[in-house]
């Protein structure tokens, strides 16, 4: 089953927010920066967050950009490239991460790492170049553009500089550290492929995320606890020209609408954590916003729901719940006050963005 649909802008309001901490730029390190901050002077003040991966399912990128949202002026740093050894993974950036950034109106400040350590034949503790991710906050700090107009621009005029670099720094980590790694042919590979133009970046990832979610659609992810089977390819396009390939986790079909349900569940505890809730708000945040949605071609109505499941909970509860019917739950199932809190603020969020959110049991 294949479900299409458009975004044509994003219209969201964060509740589930964090208190950030707040660090001086003469002070950050970007190595040393948590996931998630405010980097001020005395006239600006951005928050940043970092990925550890270019790959979007490694250590909850989505939830380092999610606590950023609320805040105006909003960057995150991210890998072009991270190669672990020739024993372990190399992944690259892709066109739909950057798309997906710009329409949050998020800066993206291409990375690369010029340090590492070795482990078990592997290397880790990978270090970006602080001063480079420094002078990028500065550039940013006086671009008076968009988002879009920035990540687009850094793609067209820096990202094959920058690849450069990965070429030469991932070179040197090999030498120092005598561990093997890919090798830069896989990078040159990939640095002729994106070529030097938007459209061969989009092209090349386009292929490689549609061939990503054709493996997802039949692969059952140990998070997801689902009352049905029923998995679903979803591709949305937007008016930069990017498109996502998503699969959703489960989909329920009526005459009058398609509900596209994004699960999270957890076996051992009561609820799932606020990481996975976070990560599965940001799903929200496209699919509430999707327009002119078709399934196999039918136009048709559609709504996003989020499932918190857990095989802890007795009974379930939803954000069209009343008061009366929240408190028996919360008594039922002996939560604490910030378990309560944490549900009662996604519910606010879900009816603040209109959207659904289910909490339940499941096996």
């Amino acid at each position: 089953m294949n479900i299409i649909g458009k975004i044509t802008g994003i219209k969201y309001k964060v509740i589930l927010s964090e208190n950030l901490k707040k660090v001086d730029i003469k002070n950050f390190d970007i190595n040393e920066a948590p996931s998630s901050c405010v980097i001020t002077d005395n006239k600006h003040s951005f928050a940043i967050s970092k990925w550890v991966s270019p790959k979007r399912t490694r250590s909850y990128p989505f939830e380092r950009v999610f606590n950023t949202l609320n805040i105006s002026r909003k960057i995150t740093v991210i890998p072009i490239v991270k190669d672990e050894g020739a024993k372990g993974d190399r992944d690259f950036i892709q066109w739909d991460t950057v798309s997906l950034m710009s329409l949050l109106d998020v800066f993206v400040i291409f990375a690369y790492y010029i340090k590492a350590e070795k482990v078990n034949r592997k290397i880790t503790n990978q270090q970006f170049d602080n001063k480079y991710v420094l002078s990028k906050i500065k550039e940013i700090k006086q671009y008076h553009s968009s988002a879009l107009h920035w990540n687009l621009n850094e793609i067209n005029t820096n990202l094959h500089n920058i690849i450069n670099k990965v070429k030469s720094f991932y070179a040197k980590i090999e030498k120092s550290t005598n561990v093997k790694l890919h090798g830069s042919k896989g990078t040159g590979n990939f640095q002729n492929k994106i070529g030097k133009d938007v459209s061969l970046f989009m092209a090349f990832s386009r292929g490689k995320a549609e061939r990503a979610q054709s493996i997802e659609f039949v692969t059952r992810q140990p998070k997801e606890s689902l009352s049905t089977l029923s998995k679903a390819k979803i591709t949305i396009t937007n008016y930069l020209g990017g498109q996502y390939f998503f699969t959703v986790d489960e989909i329920l079909i009526t005459k009058e609408k398609v509900s596209l349900i994004e699960s999270k569940h957890s076996k051992n505890v009561t609820l799932p954590s606020k990481s996975d809730i976070k990560d599965g708000l940001l799903k929200m945040i496209l699919y509430c916003n999707l327009t002119d949605v078709t399934v196999n071609g039918i136009k048709i109505k559609c709504e996003a729901v989020l499932c918190l499941t857990s095989s802890k909970l007795k009974g379930g509860i939803s954000s069209f719940s009343t008061k009366s019917e929240l408190s028996t739950f919360f008594a039922k199932n002996n939560l604490s006050e910030s378990q309560i809190f944490l549900i009662e603020t996604v519910i606010a969020e879900a009816k603040q963005n209109k959207f659904i959110i289910k909490v339940k049991y499941s096996k």
